[in-house]
């Protein structure tokens, strides 16, 4: 199952690692590939074993310091 969410306020690599490990850390993730817009929107596809909920991908982005756009 894949979900994708647009993620802004990542500027580099290190952002992204850092968005990177906290969705990781849900239950059921596989995987997390993001597309990065330095500055911009960044789309963030996450594929997991199950169907993760809005609120808790919100959750773990906003844990990494960035927003959820």
């Amino acid at each position: 199952m894949q979900t994708t969410v647009n993620v802004s306020g990542m500027t580099c690599r290190h952002c992204v690692m850092s968005v990177t490990e906290e969705l990781t850390e849900l239950t059921g993730v596989e995987s997390v590939d993001v597309d990065l817009v330095a500055g911009g929107v960044s789309p963030v596809v996450v594929t997991s074993s199950r169907e993760l909920s809005a609120d808790e991908i919100q959750a773990a982005v906003e844990e990494a310091g960035y927003t959820v756009a």
